[in-house]
């Protein structure tokens, strides 16, 4: 196996086994802040988290997609390359704090928060996105060891800062939890911003400032877009069916969307040694290696729609009412694996430095979200929002294949395995959800399919399974 592969393989499996370990704390302890919040306590710390996520996009002005091209660009300068970055950001973001302080009352009105919390979410804004940026050069420079380790000491330290802090805040729990959840983040990022500035020891160089901003501005549209991709079908179900349809909307979107645990990890693994491979003009060596990919998230899809079922009972034992939520897990799923795929062409878009053309595939994409939601809710009911947001996610993808080979004219991937790729394991996903049903034999005949399909997988990837159980069995033999 070659470094660079060696890099991705290792990278990929610490990826997911991390991703794994945050998602099983943030599953163990949901229970422990659903009995300490009431329903109306936990919606607000929640939707406080939406407002910062909201805000983030633009007071960090998007220069984080930055960083993997200038790890190209800037090779002998990227320590100051990243420190000048973050100047950028923070300057930004504390004159948008100055902005917020003089017009607090306003702001605290629109959203519906205290004061004392808004001052304290733009204060936190100014710094946070430090961490991102550590977590990138990490990522970039394959230090995963470290980007993990960052992931997993601020999921462990929201929950204990969490739960302390709501015992402090008693009357207002809630306060307690937004605060709990803020200051592990705000803590790091305060270490990173002096970690990142003594290092690069650089605070303004219009040249990377420009470059910065050449880049990140046009993705804002793009970043706002996919909050409304991810958001606006249970405002809409909420508004077109009831509260309760929202809730098993949101409930069923939440189990699926647990897929990209390992589309994602996967995802942190490829990008950078596929910047490396475009810049070095190994076309080829990126096809083949995008190809099993594809196939690997096919895979992890349907075994994952086959299974969905049993989770979603497993995950809530007691909540019957909620089970009805899995006819929601097929199309999400499959929605979750489009994203996987058209993230192959923006990062083509960020390698040529072509962000307008990712904002509109985006901003385009929410608008078929919108308007297929607007025709099919109100007919076919909540489970028709999963279904407008696969359509959606495919468009997307669409939008990104027409950008990257017909606007940038760079034929990077085997399009036509992609796509038919798609096509195939999404006709195969909403197949076996036919056997969704209460009635035993659907089950056993669904399982059957899956063992089906893994075995044919297994087969014709052979020495692919060979090489990565090599690979793990190396690693665990060397205690690493």
């Amino acid at each position: 196996m070659s470094d660079n592969r060696n890099k991705v393989l290792k990278s990929g499996i610490w990826y997911t086994v991390s991703s794994i370990a945050i998602r099983a704390v943030a599953i163990i302890t949901t229970p422990i802040y659903t009995s300490m919040l009431t329903t109306g306590d936990y919606g607000r710390a929640n939707i406080f988290n939406s407002w910062i996520e909201l805000f983030n996009i633009i007071t960090c002005l998007c220069v984080v997609y930055s960083i993997g091209r200038a790890k190209l660009d800037y090779k002998d300068r990227f320590d100051e390359y990243m420190s000048s970055l973050q100047g950028l950001s923070s300057l930004f973001a504390f004159c948008v704090l100055i902005f917020v302080f003089v017009f607090r009352e306003q702001i605290s009105g629109m959203i519906k928060y205290e004061v004392p919390l808004v001052i304290t979410m733009f204060v936190y804004l100014t710094v946070y996105p430090s961490v991102q940026y550590m977590q990138e050069k990490c990522r970039f420079e394959y230090r995963y060891r470290e980007n993990i380790a960052i992931a997993l000491i601020t999921c462990i330290g929201t929950v204990v800062f969490s739960i302390s802090l709501m015992y402090v805040f008693n009357n207002e729990r809630y306060i307690g939890k937004i605060y709990g959840t803020i200051l592990p983040a705000f803590i790091m990022g305060i270490v990173f911003y002096i970690v990142i500035l003594k290092k690069g020891r650089v605070f303004f160089k219009w040249e990377y400032w420009k470059y910065a901003l050449k880049i990140g501005l046009p993705m804002i549209p793009h970043a706002l877009a996919l909050v409304v991709l991810a958001q606006v079908d249970r405002i809409m179900i909420k508004d077109m069916c009831s509260d309760g349809d929202a809730g098993l909307y949101t409930y069923g979107y939440g189990i699926a969307t647990l897929l990209a645990i390992f589309t994602n990890a996967i995802g942190q693994a490829w990008l950078p040694w596929f910047n490396e491979q475009l810049d070095k003009d190994n076309r080829g060596r990126v096809r083949e290696m995008q190809k099993k990919l594809v196939l690997l998230g096919c895979f992890l899809s349907l075994g994952f729609i086959a299974v969905a079922p049993e989770a979603l009972m497993i995950l809530a034992p007691r909540a019957k009412d909620y089970w009805v939520a899995k006819w929601v897990i097929p199309p999400v799923a499959l929605g979750t694996l489009a994203q996987y795929f058209y993230t192959n062409y923006v990062n083509v878009e960020l390698f040529h430095k072509k962000t307008p053309i990712i904002a509109v595939s985006s901003v385009l994409a929410a608008g078929v979200n919108y308007i297929l939601n607007y025709l099919m809710i109100p007919r076919y009911g909540y489970i028709a929002a999963a279904y407008t947001t696969l359509a959606s996610y495919i468009f997307l993808m669409l939008f990104h294949y027409v950008a990257v080979n017909f606007v940038i004219r760079d034929r990077v991937y085997s399009n036509s395995f992609m796509f038919t790729a798609m096509a195939v394991c999404s006709a195969a996903g909403i197949s076996m959800s036919l056997f969704y049903g209460d009635d035993i034999s659907k089950t056993v005949i669904r399982y059957v399919i899956a063992l089906i399909v893994l075995g044919i997988f297994a087969v014709v990837r052979r020495k692919d399974i060979a090489m990565l159980a090599g690979y793990i069995k190396e690693r665990l033999s060397r205690g690493v």
